[in-house]
């Protein structure tokens, strides 16, 4: 790592008044150089309560859209423009609008890993770790539309019981995790336990011992008496998990479980990003009150 890259950004950082955000699933060197990490909801409203100019945000385009949506007033940076996320495409504001005409007494709730259009079309907005929480909040008499993730969805309805319709999007990435690989890594590690994320398939769901969001795992892993984990999830979050408990051991379920798009973003891309003030992320009236809404009801069920 350059200490002249390092300073640099420093520089850059008080001259634009920016604050830099990185998501748990980013390279280490970026989650060290940031000055928060964390989940994409948590760092939205942790740098709307900053009084910032400006938001560079690590991670991929709808987590800087919904620090746009919570943060109007300030400038959003993704450093990398093509960084995107693949689940979050699988379903578009046409497709959702379709959706609501078959189920129209149905209630929409988007896992935040969407699209801004998404979101404003949906009635409620959710993360991994508040799903089953806000799910739970939902009148009985009402049916519920569950967008776009099919695994948190079907996650959600194994510990609930309630119905939904949902959508067959999946994280690629999460995907890549496999059953037989949780059975070789237990093999490899006898004692250590299994943290599995709920975007997971449910096969893999199955042979995990805990299913928790990033932010859950990290408080997990803390608390725990046990020293020895097996994680099931993109492997950026080891980086985290080690540095916060230097005296435990952490094993990725598989070296397969890499966001190619959470890597897009290096050191160098943050500093330029800040120099030019690019790429700049905006979302436009009326998308952003409504997506705003529905983050806001779910902000009022589950508080942060």
């Amino acid at each position: 790592m350059s200490a002249a890259l390092l300073e640099k950004i420093q520089t850059l950082k008080k001259q634009r008044n920016a604050v830099i955000l990185a998501h748990n699933y980013q390279p280490g060197e970026i989650q060290d150089m940031a000055d928060y990490t964390g989940d994409s909801l948590g760092l939205s409203v942790q740098a709307a309560q900053t009084d910032a100019d400006v938001i560079v945000f690590c991670g991929v385009l709808f987590m800087a859209e919904t620090a746009a949506i919570l943060s109007p007033e300030k400038t959003v940076l993704l450093p990398e423009k093509h960084a995107g996320c693949p689940m979050a495409d699988m379903i578009n504001a046409q497709q959702l609008q379709e959706l609501k005409g078959q189920h129209p007494d149905a209630l929409v709730v988007c896992y935040v890993n969407s699209t801004a259009e998404v979101k404003a079309l949906s009635d409620y907005c959710c993360t991994s770790g508040n799903a089953l929480k806000l799910t739970q909040t939902l009148p009985d008499d009402r049916g519920i539309i569950f967008v776009p993730d099919k695994n948190l969805g079907s996650f959600i309805i194994e510990r609930t019981g309630r119905e939904m319709i949902l959508w067959p999007g999946y994280c690629p990435t999460h995907t890549w995790i496999l059953p037989e690989h949780v059975a070789a890594a237990r093999k490899e590690h006898p004692e250590a336990k299994v943290l599995a994320h709920p975007e997971c398939n449910p096969d893999v769901r199955a042979v995990s011992d805990e299913l928790l969001s990033t932010g859950q795992m990290l408080k997990f892993a803390e608390t725990s008496n046990v020293n020895e984990f097996i994680i099931a999830t993109e492997n950026g979050i080891i980086h985290t998990l080690q540095k916060q408990n230097p005296d435990k051991l952490f094993f990725p379920a598989t070296e397969k479980a890499i966001c190619p798009n959470m890597k897009k973003i290096s050191l160098e891309k943050v500093a330029w990003a800040m120099e030019d003030m690019q790429y700049r992320v905006t979302v436009p009236e009326p998308i952003c009150t409504d997506a705003k809404r529905s983050l806001d009801r779910m902000l009022q069920v589950i508080p942060k």
